[in-house]
């Protein structure tokens, strides 16, 4: 019997998309680099901001350490200033949310995104309590998805077994948090990435959209 969903953040809670392409891009100006296509930001985003950073500037060949040091603290400070701008919920979120609520499950967050950066989103977004967690880089150390330590954290500080959980995100380094951690993977197809990546990395269960995880719960609860 499942008692609890974890989310990622950005890619299947939020579609950040457009704010965090309009922040990069403010670091490459600010840097002299040329600007990098919104497309391009989906497939740069996931392993938190500093990787990010890196790997825009990889992007234009123009990687140094101090360069990357000085782009990678304009770029969180610049972010941090308004992280919401330009940012929204997918359709169906809060449909999905109302029904795991009503049927009595824990909800978490877990993202590599920057704590306060998770929780303006989250706090903006929903109601005070509706989720019993939120997790972003810094809160329990630097660990990173897909390391599975946080989301075990997570699990056990909500007093839930790992049978009991599902984990829900847009990306390959998602779908691998969940499967490292040996929980039941869902990869949100309505999020930054593919088909065939998630279905490459093993997602159990892939959802077009945030309802399809209703209908799925109901299949599995019988």
């Amino acid at each position: 019997m499942y008692k609890a969903m974890v989310f990622d953040l950005d890619g299947t809670i939020a579609d950040t998309i457009s704010t965090i392409h309009y922040y990069g891009n403010r670091a490459m100006k600010k840097f002299n680099l040329s600007e990098i296509d919104k497309e391009r930001y989906k497939y740069l985003v996931g392993k938190g901001y500093e990787n990010l950073v890196k790997g825009m500037l990889v992007e234009k060949n123009a990687y140094t350490d101090e360069l990357f040091n000085e782009m990678k603290e304009y770029y969180h400070d610049d972010y941090e200033t308004d992280s919401l701008y330009l940012s929204k919920v997918y359709d169906g979120i809060f449909e999905l949310i109302s029904f795991l609520k009503e049927n009595n499950f824990k909800i978490a967050v877990l993202s590599n995104k920057p704590y306060g950066a998770v929780n303006d989103v989250i706090n903006h977004f929903f109601e005070e309590g509706t989720f019993d967690m939120c997790v972003g880089h810094g809160l329990f150390g630097k660990t990173l998805k897909p390391d599975p330590q946080n989301l075990l954290a997570i699990l056990d500080k909500m007093g839930i077994k790992k049978e009991e959980c599902v984990y829900v995100g847009d990306t390959n380094v998602d779908v691998k948090t969940g499967l490292n951690a040996n929980v039941f993977t869902v990869g949100a197809l309505w999020g930054f990435r593919t088909y065939d990546e998630l279905k490459e990395a093993g997602a159990h269960f892939i959802a077009e959209k945030p309802t399809d995880i209703i209908n799925l719960i109901k299949e599995m609860q019988k």
